[in-house]
């Protein structure tokens, strides 16, 4: 990476781009601006703004007492729930560094998360959704070579309560805290191997909120339903959370990604707002088949964190009767929105444009060389609120950076005439049969479009004589198609042959990730 244009790209943001303010000065100006409305509510708890920032006071008092400093890095493993809220405000202010692990995380992340970083503290809940993490952390910590501070919200007698982190007294200078500097650690969403730590900076962080929240027309009336974990970037900061309360709207916290959660709270609530990933929206749909609620105060729903079918967008809108926000982001950088305004074809069949016009987005082929208009390549970016590389993890910045600081995302993407972009899938996940490139997406669009098939994955197994061979997945349905019928179905659409597949499987259920995509690498080790 050359370091003078880094440095050069980094003076411009500053100058133009970034405010100079870092995420605990940004709650303390949400509470001085909306002092007493309402900022966030958890379950019977309401929160205003003031209250919000008063709380976080105390806790960075009691972080401080604790003997954390600016620095340290403290893992965060919470459910939705107000305390995840109001302890990663008391770190920005303290300068201590949240790392936003999720709730599906299990021992052998963890430890390598906890490695990886250096942390000093772990964070949790006793037990969520049947699951122990006291009997966990006590696993995990006989295996760590390093003197982990453990606390715990709700019941255990052998590690520190959460409570205990509450100091009521203001004798602690909080230090000085960097605009500039890292002020939250994401984890990458991949499925396979320890998560990477991403770091994210406050200036960039507010930066990207503000700008999703102008995309999406946040405002002081805005009810914001938080239904996917909020370590993650989606309903954390784009616009989520953060985005929310730089408007002075509402936060509504679902504490399970259920719809027998989820529905009755738009209901309660009168939630303006709400962001899905696509098995979401459609367990959600599934629900409403049987069950009736009033969710006529929605106004939008963000859709992202995988490709989402043209088909599933245009009965998400029917569904729902609201204007579809398809949104594409890494916890690296870059989002891509559509526009209310956009047309059908663009809501359901693109991911619209960057927020912001200092995103510089290149599509380019395996040699590096950019790809014409409406040519597939892997979708490259810099830009103000895009890293420049992962956390103590100097092996992939190598290949993962180009040297004019671009970040290469892995994305399979193509940039439309008309400015938009279409995200098509991974780059690795072509399927690589005898030499020959397959894209599961090409399978899975035609496929769709037979009468019984409604929902499909076409994934590469590991194959001795071909390298991969194409299996095709299939959810139950009315009725079960052999190979042959698929083949020959495909054969009528005019696939080659070297594109058809080798077995069909059907299944009752798609297995899902911690971030609710479909989890392809589960469905091979069916096999």
């Amino acid at each position: 990476m050359n370091i003078e244009l880094k440095e050069n790209l980094e003076k411009n943001y500053d100058d133009n781009v970034w405010e100079h303010v870092t995420l605990g000065e940004f709650v303390a100006n949400c509470a001085e601006t909306y002092k007493d409305k309402t900022a966030i509510v958890d379950g019977e708890l309401n929160l205003s703004y003031d209250e919000l920032d008063k709380l976080s006071n105390k806790y960075a008092n009691g972080l401080l007492k604790a003997g954390f400093k600016k620095g340290d890095k403290i893992v965060l493993q919470l459910p939705n729930c107000y305390e995840f809220i109001v302890i990663s405000f008391a770190m920005f202010k303290t300068g201590i560094i949240p790392i936003m692990s999720l709730p599906a995380h299990r021992k052998n992340e963890l430890k390598g998360i906890i490695e990886k970083s250096e942390a000093v503290a772990y964070i949790s809940k006793d037990k969520y959704l049947g699951f122990s993490y006291v009997d966990m952390v006590r696993d995990m910590k006989s295996e760590l070579n390093t003197n982990l501070e453990i606390y715990i919200l709700g019941e255990s007698e052998e590690y520190k309560n959460f409570s205990s982190l509450i100091e009521n007294d203001c004798f602690y200078k909080y230090p000085d805290v960097d605009y500039r500097s890292i002020g939250l650690l994401l984890l990458s969403g991949g499925t396979t191997g320890i998560p990477k730590l991403i770091p994210r900076r406050h200036c960039d962080y507010i930066y990207v909120a503000k700008k999703t929240t102008d995309r999406c027309n946040v405002n002081q009336e805005s009810v914001y339903l938080a239904s996917l974990p909020i370590a993650h970037n989606f309903p954390l900061g784009c616009p989520g959370i953060m985005g929310t309360f730089a408007k002075g709207g509402k936060v509504v916290l679902c504490n399970v990604t259920s719809p027998d959660e989820i529905l009755p709270l738009i209901e309660e609530e009168k939630v303006t707002i709400t962001g899905f990933v696509p098995a979401i929206a459609n367990i959600c749909m599934d629900y409403l088949e049987y069950e009736e609620y009033d969710l006529s105060s929605l106004e939008v729903i963000q859709v992202g964190g995988s490709v989402l079918e043209p088909w599933l967008a245009e009965k998400i809108e029917k569904v729902f009767d609201v204007k579809l926000q398809q949104i594409f982001g890494i916890a690296e950088g870059l989002i891509l929105t559509t526009n209310e305004e956009d047309n059908d074809k663009i809501r359901w069949q693109t991911q619209g444009k960057p927020i912001s016009e200092h995103d510089e987005i290149l599509i380019v082929d395996e040699q590096g060389k950019i790809v014409g208009i409406e040519e597939y390549g892997e979708l490259i970016v810099r830009g103000p609120y895009t890293i420049y590389g992962y956390y103590n993890l100097p092996e992939v910045n190598e290949t993962c950076i180009t040297q004019d600081c671009y970040f290469k995302t892995g994305d399979k993407a193509r940039k439309l005439k008309d400015g938009n972009y279409q995200i098509v899938g991974r780059i690795k996940e072509i399927i690589n049969r005898a030499g020959e490139k397959i894209t599961p997406l090409e399978l899975e669009e035609i496929l769709l479009t037979h009468e019984n098939i409604n929902s499909v994955q076409v994934v590469g197994l590991p194959d001795r004589l071909q390298g991969e061979s194409i299996a095709v997945f299939i959810l139950n349905g009315d009725k079960e198609l052999t190979l042959e019928e698929v083949r020959k179905f495909l054969i009528s659409n005019n696939v080659a042959d070297f594109k058809l597949p080798d077995t069909v499987k059907y299944i009752d259920a798609w297995p899902l990730t911690a971030l609710g995509k479909i989890d392809r690498n589960k469905l091979k080790e069916t096999f």
